[in-house]
């Protein structure tokens, strides 16, 4: 119930959020072209579907997934392109219509909806913005990261009441400019300029969207402190009743597997009395999840051999983390060869009520879990407790090599809005489009972006063909998790000396420098050629 008052709430505030903020007059502008009522609300409630069902696809169809947010982009922008070029040429769009006599019916069904603001116009607009509404709220991706995979009902539930949220608060916003409207007689003429200036704004809006160009009133607003609402949103979260999770008790069982990647068929009951078992819960998109598993193979190489067996729980965040020779070619990228089964069913998380990727679960020789620890971090704890249940000194720990470690003074560095703490230009915490104008004086520690970049909760787009990244480190090794939309080599520098490009593709890590360099202060600078290369965070290592 918490969780359902989080997410009606979270609706509400998405429509403040900068993001969101530009395209308002969308929204009056199409409910307030004629005076009847029922636009508003059938613009509210189309929004509201379009929101859900474009969620769904995204989440549940192979064939959607893979599409580029560019595309759904180019989409709604071409939609709202179209309405506002009715409206402002609709005796254009006469002569159009009556020149393709095949499409008579359907012509003259559309011209009469676009010219009068009629229902299917009116359903179209709502539909149009979907995906452009349903990417400005932590809630909204808590719902798609965690509870739509677990459980199609409640996820859908969550995502109805927020998208409820969200359109009643336009449409509160749409009711009241349509009263103004009808109070003001010259704006109601639908043959007049008011009409016109909103085709005009619709156009102007459609090409900023189709485009991925930055709407100049988004990033005046995102650099000059606009408040956000994500800090509030964030807070209702964590205030909302936690997620149920599995008490320090007996060990659950391996439920509705789907398959076993790279082992034999596994269970975990007759390792009882036998071995420590660590459960671990992930899925190999997961950038936490990736940053773990240097650590998972190398416990498995120091301690199999002495009691230990770790059994991976890939649970799939999306569709396309199902498919199994996806998974087994992500394990051996990895090197992972400890036993690791499907979960698409989502069987053996809800049976330990988990809500996270990664999380660690450690089961005594007697059966109990002893140990729980949630997301990255905590290795050495981690360690020793494995040590402790296999009856080793825990003194004496041997950390296994990781695959990238922080280095002497420069530490993990994240592009995302929610924890871009070392950016040095631009306004931190802050999701949306951004123009960054880079510094020629970079600090030690600091990030530093130049051009036009989309800022997510957990990555920085590149949106423009010239952008670039700046950033002065101490280490030897130098490590980005990065991905693109097609395979984009981006420029290498140090110290202003070119270095080999690297191919950017899939979602995975990148070594950007491998020990070329000795420990020292070095400016690190990057050159990103084409649009879609998502960039999430710098790792360094120092051996």
């Amino acid at each position: 119930m918490g969780l359902l008052l989080v997410s009606f709430l979270s609706g509400v505030l998405t429509v403040l959020a900068p993001c969101v903020l530009p395209l308002l007059p969308i929204i009056v502008g199409g409910a307030a072209q004629d005076a009847r009522r029922r636009n508003p609300f059938v613009i509210a409630v189309s929004l509201a579907a379009s929101i859900v069902a474009f969620t769904l696809l995204l989440k549940f169809s192979a064939a959607f997934v893979s599409v580029p947010q560019a595309v759904w982009m180019s989409v709604s922008g071409g939609m709202l392109i179209a309405f506002g070029l009715v409206s402002l040429f609709p005796s254009v769009w006469e002569k159009i219509s009556g020149r393709f006599s095949l499409q008579k019916n359907a012509d003259a069904l559309l011209d009469g909806s676009a010219k009068r603001s009629g229902f299917a116009g009116d359903v179209l607009i709502g539909f149009s913005l979907g995906p452009v509404f349903s990417s400005c709220s932590p809630t909204y991706f808590l719902i798609l990261a965690t509870v739509l995979p677990q459980s199609v009902l409640v996820g859908t539930v969550y995502l109805v009441v927020y998208s409820v949220g969200l359109s009643a608060a336009l449409l509160a916003i749409s009711l009241a400019g349509q009263r103004l409207i009808r109070r003001v007689r010259f704006l109601a003429d639908p043959n007049g300029w008011f009409k016109k200036a909103i085709g005009a704004l619709f156009v102007v809006v459609g090409l900023v969207i189709a485009t991925g160009s930055v709407v100049p009133v988004e990033v005046w607003l995102a650099n000059h402190g606009y408040p956000t609402v994500t800090g509030l949103e964030r807070s209702l979260l964590e205030r909302s009743p936690p997620a149920s999770s599995v008490s320090l008790g007996r060990y659950h069982e391996i439920a509705s597997p789907s398959g076993f990647v790279n082992s034999d068929p596994i269970t975990i009951g007759p390792l009882i009395g036998k071995k420590v078992v660590l459960i671990d819960f992930m899925t190999y998109s997961c950038i936490n999840c990736i940053r773990t598993f240097p650590y998972l193979v190398g416990w498995d190489k120091k301690y199999r051999d002495q009691g230990l067996e770790i059994i991976g729980i890939h649970t799939p965040e999306f569709s396309f983390e199902k498919d199994i020779d996806n998974v087994r070619d992500a394990m051996r990228r990895f090197g992972i060869t400890f036993p690791v089964v499907l979960d698409n069913d989502y069987g053996t998380w809800n049976a330990y009520g988990n809500k996270f990727w990664p999380r660690k679960y450690l089961i005594d020789l007697q059966g109990n879990i002893a140990y729980d620890h949630v997301g990255e971090g905590g290795d050495a704890e981690t360690e020793a407790k494995i040590r402790e249940l296999l009856g080793l000194d825990t003194d004496v720990l041997s950390m296994p090599e990781p695959f990238f470690a922080s280095g002497p003074t420069s530490p993990e560095t994240y592009f995302g809005s929610g924890r871009n703490a070392f950016l040095a230009n631009g306004k931190k915490g802050v999701s949306g489009l951004q123009t960054f104008v880079p510094n020629t004086s970079v600090p030690s520690g600091a990030l530093v972006l130049g051009g036009a970049w989309n800022i997510r909760s957990d990555a920085a787009v590149s949106t423009a063909s010239d952008d670039l990244v700046r950033y002065r480190f101490q280490a030897k090794q130098v490590y980005l998790v990065a991905s693109a939309t097609t395979p984009t080599a981006i420029g290498v520098s140090v110290d202003g000396i070119a270095r080999d490009s690297v191919v950017i593709s899939g979602d995975r890590l990148y070594t950007l420098l491998g020990a070329e360099t000795g420990v020292g202060d070095h400016l690190l600078e990057l050159t990103i050629p084409a649009e879609g290369v998502s960039l999430y965070t710098f790792t360094f290592g120092a051996d």
